[in-house]
């Protein structure tokens, strides 16, 4: 048989400029295959949309959650039931740092 190599930043990066990666703690988005000590690839060339996993920076600390833009506002959705909805308060600073395009997480060996 042959093996033929995958180049994992071909394959999953289309923005190289714009691309990095973070570590994720905590259990907030285990439901959507992100767990602790995940790793993220996030792109801050896609424009974010609704349904889509977010890295969000909320008065200067970092979030990954999911996007939801309902008439009423912005808000951060958890992938987790014990976790709340975060949205934003009057002059509270949101920012989105891009869209989370791929997640990586390594099993024990």
């Amino acid at each position: 048989h042959q093996v033929e190599r995958i180049d994992l930043m071909q394959q999953l990066v289309k923005h190289p400029q714009a691309t990095f990666y973070i570590r994720v703690r905590g259990e907030s988005m285990r439901d959507a295959g992100i767990l602790d000590g995940s790793v993220v690839l996030v792109d801050r060339a896609i424009t974010p949309a609704d349904g889509q996993i977010v890295l969000a920076v909320i008065d200067g600390d970092f979030t990954c959650k999911i996007l939801r833009l309902p008439s009423e506002g912005l808000r951060l959705q958890a992938a987790h039931p014990d976790y709340p909805d975060i949205v934003p308060k009057d002059g509270q600073s949101v920012d989105i740092w891009g869209v989370v395009i791929a997640t990586i997480h390594q099993h024990p060996t």
